[in-house]
């Protein structure tokens, strides 16, 4: 089987051994990449509807493994014990979804050893929201594939320093690590940001200079971010 360069990014970040519930497994493709490369013993693939859970259902039938890798249906961890697995991954979700599942229930939440987080999308809240609740990033990732730019975050129970502006909103691995796909994203962007102010200053309107605000400082922030790169 051969992963997406995003799943497979995900996959990356789980520590060997680990029993994994991947929460919106979808076709379950990551579970069983992971079993099958005997990164982790057993996992529980999880997903809120019947259709992908029968497609994963099928697709660990197939590849000989309905022993290692179980199935449940579950909205986020609910369908979880305490203590049952070591690693918890949630991917291809909104930042505001994954922090309500992370949310809901405590209990379980607290009892993994790493979380592999990949929102698409609110990811400096994400951030934020982590270090409000007692986690602290130890390793990001962020992949392109198809277009798109994809942040993958590592995650533990632990104090997190507050971060500054720039690290919230691109992530402090990634700028402490010069993370090169991160640096394409921000060349983008800040291409991209300086058209539409060019266009909007040319704009009359109280509209229009609220957002020539707002892009001047994400601006500022992007070349903050970038300036690290050359530092």
């Amino acid at each position: 089987m051969q992963l997406s360069k995003r799943m497979l990014a995900i996959a990356e970040m789980v520590s060997p051994g680990s029993r994994v519930a991947d929460v919106g497994c979808d076709h379950g493709y990551l579970p069983i990449w992971l079993v099958s490369q005997q990164i982790s013993p057993r996992a529980v693939a999880m997903d809120i509807g019947d259709g992908p859970l029968e497609r994963a259902r099928e697709n660990i039938r197939q590849h000989g493994l309905l022993e290692y890798i179980e199935t449940r249906k579950s909205d986020g961890t609910e369908a979880l014990q305490a203590g049952e697995c070591d690693t918890l991954i949630i991917a291809g979700m909104g930042g505001p979804l994954m922090e309500r599942i992370l949310s809901d229930h405590w209990d379980i939440t607290r009892g993994f050893r790493e979380i592999i987080l990949e929102p698409q999308s609110d990811v400096r809240h994400m951030r934020i929201f982590l270090q409000q609740n007692g986690y602290r990033i130890t390793d990001e990732n962020m992949i392109y594939e198809d277009g798109k730019y994809y942040p993958v975050l590592r995650v533990t129970e632990g104090k997190m320093e507050r971060l500054t502006p720039v690290q919230y909103q691109y992530g402090p691995c990634l700028l402490q690590n010069r993370n090169p796909v991160l640096k394409s994203f921000l060349k983008w962007e800040e291409n991209l940001k300086a058209q539409l102010l060019e266009k909007l200053r040319k704009t009359s309107g109280e509209r229009a200079e609220g957002r020539v605000q707002q892009l001047t400082e994400e601006l500022l922030l992007i070349r903050q971010a970038i300036a690290l790169y050359e530092s």
